[in-house]
Formats: structure tokens, C-alpha cells, sequence
């Protein structure tokens, strides 16, 4: 069943994504396949006993252990996709998503893909009319997201592109939104600026301050400004009414966030060093010629033996 169809029906089909969660909290993101079932310690749930049933129903296994069925959200299926490397959390590409104005009909590039978490977030905004373009230089990559998209039912709003995006990024228009996930952001960052529309958004992820350092460097050598870093933290409570508190865990840093807009060149890099200085200096050379003013109006002031008014 398409992600459309499952969305509108109130009971569980063959063929529908669910999210099975046991009475001690472990979830399973999971397929529904008549004539098959689904195995854990807990024991075994067959899905023709599930298929018909009412999302939110309790199904016991064969040990009596009760599993809740809802539909997973899109932060569930980016929790439990297969994966080789570490995804961009669900806090952190939900924010992304926002920033960079993804939605219906937008055309979004992605460099570096990974195991395809920001993928599948990305996919799941732009759809149905728009697209992403995820470029990757890794084989291995790009086959693990294909296969993540595919489960997901997003494959159709997602092409690859296997390049080096140090090379340029390889799509034939200009996209509204760019956001690089690779180790050296600042080595493909004049790349993004040609892919990008006038006025377009650009977005990156890095882990430490040494390379956000290297980013904003690179930005302010190519046409972009309102650059902004930023960090998402997140605290989870406990939610039992008689004993609120937060969890003993958070998901504190997973990264920093970097955003910018693209702007028409020729560009003073609005927001960069160099336009800070400028105003610096500029403001200087304004109080010292204000100061001479001063001096010159008490001067004559003095001179004329009249009374001596600051000027504001």
C-alpha cells in the first residue's frame, strides 16, 4: 500500500509500514506481509491476525506480551533505517527542513547522503511535486539510501547522482535549497553557490568548531550572506504526572548548523569579516569627525565668548 492510501485508512492493510512498540518500549519499524510474521524474544505476532485491525490496537504475541501498531512518523522511520554511518537526527533535520523552506514542489540538493536520513526527511517535505537530488561519491551509499528510500515508498521523489561534488554538483537547473553532509564542506562551497538559485538556501553539518570555522572562511570568499551557525539540544522528560522531570539522557550535540543565503555577485560579503570591518571603520572615521566637530564648536564658542552646546 502507498503512504497516501495508508495514511487515509483507519485500518491496517497488507502491505502498510507500522511501528510496533512492547510493553517495555521497544520499538520495530516493520513491514505487513500476509501469510508472514514477525519474530523477537517476546515472541512471535502473525500478520493475518493484524491485517484488518484498527491502528492503535494491542496484538499479544504467542509469549502474551502485547505490541502497540500505530503508523511511524517520519522521525521513526529515520530512527530505525538501515544504516552504515551516523544519521542527522530527526531534531536536527526537522529544523533543516524548516530552515532551508522545503516543501511541496521545492527541488533540493543534498551532497553526501550517508545512510540516507536527511534523505527520507527531505523527500518526505518536497513530495509530491517537488524533488531531491542526492549526489555521493560512494557506491556503498548510495545503494543503502536507494534501499532505505524504497521501503520508505520516497524512491520516485529522490535521484542519485554518484560524483565527487568537489567536481560541481550535477543537475541541469539551479535548486532552491542546498545542504552539504560531507567531512570538507568548504571544499565544494563555490560548487553549491552555481547550483543554487539567486536568493536560494544553503545549509551544512559539521561535528566540530574547527571546521565551522573553515565553512564560514569559505562562504565569505564566495557569494553568501546572512550566515548563521547554530546547535540544536534537545531534553526528553519522563511522563509520569506525580514525578515530571528530564530523562537522565539527552540527545545534546550531534552537530553544528550552518545556514546562508545565496546572493548575486559582485557581493561585499554581507555579515562577513570584511563588512564588519568596513562598518567598524566606518563608524570610527564618524565619531572622530564628530569628535572634531566638538572641538571646533567649543573652539569658536570660547573665541566668541559664548556658551558652549554639544551637538548630539
Amino acid at each position: 500500500m502507498n503512504e497516501d492510501t495508508q495514511q487515509t485508512t483507519q485500518r491496517i492493510c497488507d502491505g502498510d509500514s507500522a511501528l510496533a512498540v512492547d510493553d517495555a518500549g521497544k520499538e520495530h519499524v516493520i513491514t505487513v506481509q500476509a501469510g508472514k510474521k514477525f519474530e523477537t524474544h517476546r515472541g512471535i505476532i502473525y500478520f493475518d491476525q493484524v491485517i484488518g485491525q484498527p491502528w492503535g490496537c494491542l496484538i499479544q504475541s504467542t509469549q502474551g506480551h502485547p505490541y502497540l501498531f500505530v503508523p511511524p512518523s517520519t522521525a521513526d522511520l529515520i530512527r530505525h533505517i538501515k544504516r552504515k554511518s551516523q544519521v542527522i537526527f530527526p531534531k536536527d533535520s526537522a529544523y533543516i527542513v524548516m530552515r532551508l523552506d522545503v516543501k511541496p514542489g521545492k527541488r533540493v540538493l543534498e551532497s553526501g547522503c550517508g545512510s540516507g536520513g536527511l534523505t527520507l526527511a527531505l523527500a518526505t517535505a518536497v513530495a509530491p511535486t517537488g524533488h531531491v537530488y542526492s549526489q555521493e561519491i560512494r557506491e556503498d551509499f548510495i545503494a543503502l539510501t536507494q534501499r532505505n528510500m524504497q521501503k520508505a515508498g520516497l524512491d520516485r521523489w529522490v535521484t542519485f547522482i554518484h560524483a565527487d561534488a568537489t567536481q560541481g554538483f550535477q543537475v541541469d537547473e539551479p535548486v532552491d535549497a542546498v545542504f552539504i553532509d560531507i567531512p570538507q564542506p568548504w571544499t565544494c562551497l563555490a560548487e553549491a553557490r552555481a547550483a543554487l538559485k539567486n536568493g536560494g538556501f544553503f545549509g551544512a553539518l559539521v561535528p566540530t568548531t574547527n571546521q565551522v570555522q573553515d565553512v564560514l572562511r569559505g562562504l565569505e570568499r564566495n557569494a553568501f550572506g546572512l550566515v548563521e551557525v547554530e546547535e540544536v539540544l534537545l531534553r526528553a522528560y519522563k511522563p509520569v504526572p506525580d514525578r515530571l522531570r528530564p530523562r537522565d539522557r539527552m540527545i545534546a550535540h550531534t552537530g553544528y548548523l550552518i545556514f546562508a543565503r545565496a546572493a548575486v555577485k559582485p557581493l561585499f560579503a554581507f555579515g562577513s569579516r570584511e563588512a564588519k570591518a568596513r562598518a567598524e571603520r566606518e563608524a570610527r572615521a564618524e565619531r572622530e569627525a564628530h569628535a572634531e566637530r566638538e572641538a571646533r564648536a567649543e573652539r569658536e564658542a570660547r573665541a566668541e565668548g559664548g556658551v558652549i552646546i554639544s551637538s548630539p
